[in-house]
């Protein structure tokens, strides 16, 4: 049976690049965010109810058939949200997700938001993220979810929720570094 590997942290930390290294280190398949986003903000708005049902049940079924697969795993990047408003919704959907696979690693990314701002203009972040090319709109997404969200964990709160985890704060580390750090840590 696969295993799931779940990058948590907020936009523009490096969920997708750490994801593309430790996909090529350890062989398993990548499902970033945005594989999904992108294809359900072409059919609905993206602040619609109908955008966020359609895009929980696309990936949903995407782990349920892998889950049934001979591969070894995926990894799948997204922004967790820690607040009181959120909370109990998000973790109940990464718990469905993870009740599909024999075992479930969590990754939860840190960094500054200078440095997030930084990495929002990437060549790589922006040619696999559609929605991010207009930079205005992006950034601006950045800055107003630190009202809305709460997109990384306090300390000693993430071992609480999740059984397999560690928290890197990739500041100064490329993804090369992480993905070897998550290798590891977890035996893969």
């Amino acid at each position: 049976m696969p295993k799931f590997i779940l990058i948590i942290g907020p936009q523009a930390v490096g969920k997708m690049t750490v994801g593309q290294e430790l996909s090529k280190l350890i062989g398993y398949k990548l499902l970033y965010n945005h594989m999904t986003i992108e294809l359900v903000r072409q059919i609905f708005d993206y602040d619609k109810e109908i955008y966020q049902k359609m895009n929980q049940q696309m990936r949903y079924e995407i782990f349920k058939e892998f889950s049934k697969s001979n591969e070894k795993g995926i990894i799948f990047t997204y922004c967790f949200d820690f607040g009181e408003k959120f909370f109990k919704e998000e973790k109940q959907e990464t718990e469905k997700w993870s009740a599909l696979f024999e075992e479930t690693y969590v990754i939860e990314l840190e960094a500054s938001l200078e440095t997030r701002l930084k990495r929002n203009k990437t060549e790589n972040r922006l040619k696999h993220k559609e929605s991010k090319r207009n930079l205005e709109w992006s950034e601006n997404e950045i800055i107003k979810s630190l009202e809305k969200h709460k997109l990384n964990s306090e300390e000693g709160q993430g071992e609480k929720i999740f059984k397999n985890y560690i928290k890197i704060n990739n500041e100064k580390l490329s993804a090369e570094e992480v993905a070897k750090i998550i290798k590891r840590k977890f035996g893969l």
